[in-house]
């Protein structure tokens, strides 16, 4: 019997998962690289640790920023059951983007620990282009998503994935607004933004209303 065209252009997530899993590992090795030691005379070394200190900062911030990436990638990916073509590029948006993160990171880092303030503030409108870019394409994976609900395991609310694509809506507008306070005002500060909301979106990973049905849950035994 033959399959329809549709059929065949499904595919179960398993080798995508694992692909993204590998490329995403590769991203967060390549950040610890730009960790070195500072060239600084003899007796001077832990001055010169110390004075790297925004470099640290911005390893941590990306570090996290990439972990965050994979979690949310693996919450979206527990959803869908099959994956087509489109899906296929809208999963390979996302990795470009993510594998970009450790060329701002590292012009960042360096225009920080130089403390020039000129490089700086590029370095950050640098980094806030890539982080409204790589929420840009969460959009689109989102937005996809939920205009397909045959992708996803039956016993998904494809309200999910609306959900998810206001979420990230949010990361496309407050990344560039952070990195206009960094030119403005301070690069360290639009840093710090920057990884405060790395964490608003590791904490909302299931989504933003997970906290709240867990509450459900237990006030409901």
């Amino acid at each position: 019997m033959n399959r329809s065209s549709d059929e065949v252009r499904l595919a179960d997530t398993n080798r995508v998962e694992a692909f993204s899993d590998g490329v995403l590992a590769i991203v967060i090795t390549l950040l610890v690289l730009d960790l070195r030691l500072p060239e600084v005379p003899p007796g001077r070394l832990l001055s010169g640790l110390a004075s790297q200190w925004p470099g640290y900062l911005a390893y941590f911030t990306s570090f996290h920023y990439v972990g965050v990436v994979w979690l949310n990638h693996h919450a979206t990916f527990r959803r869908i059951s099959w994956i087509d073509p489109p899906l296929h590029w809208a999963n390979l948006g996302i990795l470009f983007t993510a594998a970009l993160l450790p060329f701002p990171t590292s012009v960042l880092s360096h225009a920080l620990v130089r403390e020039n303030v000129a490089d700086a503030r590029t370095a950050v409108a640098l980094y806030a282009l890539v982080g409204m870019l790589l929420y840009v394409s969460w959009f689109v994976l989102f937005h996809y998503l939920a205009r397909r609900p045959h992708l996803s395991y039956e016993n998904i609310n494809t309200e999910f994935f609306r959900r998810e694509r206001t979420r990230v809506a949010i990361g496309v507008f407050l990344y560039p607004a952070a990195g206009v306070l960094g030119v403005v005002f301070s690069p360290i500060l639009g840093l710090v933004i920057f990884l405060m909301l790395s964490i608003f979106f590791g904490v909302t990973t299931q989504g933003l209303d997970e906290r709240p049905h867990l509450r459900r849950r237990s006030s409901g035994h």
